[in-house]
């Protein structure tokens, strides 16, 4: 009875090693090709759109580092500023923080300039008359 125990299980393997082979081996035809339409439409052109300018000014101290980069793409305006770590940390430690994030431009304010005359007001102001000459 021993002997058949044993018998079993190598009989089994071979046999599913033999299946698992015999599915695993390519046939020997080549696979039946399909033709394809040939498809003739219109031809595509493609034109290339030209993007927001975007123009960065960086400003350095003495040393050569950047100390910030200003960002101008279309409309909107961002200033970016690298992260100082505090003290002898190094980027990526616990006490050297996380990345800084841009800094957005929403609005700007011109204070202490000179206000500009509208097209509306230089006219009106060429239609008035100079006094008369004094005799």
């Amino acid at each position: 009875m021993l002997r058949t125990s044993t018998l079993w299980p190598a009989l089994l393997l071979t046999l599913s090693a033999h299946t698992a082979f015999a599915q695993s081996t390519p046939s020997q035809a080549p696979p039946k090709l399909e033709k394809l339409e040939e498809v003739t439409e219109d031809p595509i052109t493609v034109t290339s759109k030209q993007g927001p300018e975007t123009k960065i000014t960086e400003r350095r101290d003495n040393t050569g580092k950047v100390v910030e980069a200003t960002v101008k793409s279309g409309p909107s305006t961002y200033t970016v500023r690298p992260n100082h770590p505090v003290g002898t940390a190094l980027p990526g430690d616990a006490m050297g923080g996380a990345n800084r994030g841009p800094q957005w431009t929403v609005m700007e304010f011109d204070i202490g300039k000179k206000k500009k005359k509208t097209a509306e007001e230089e006219g009106a102001a060429d239609t008035t008359t100079p006094p008369p000459a004094a005799k």
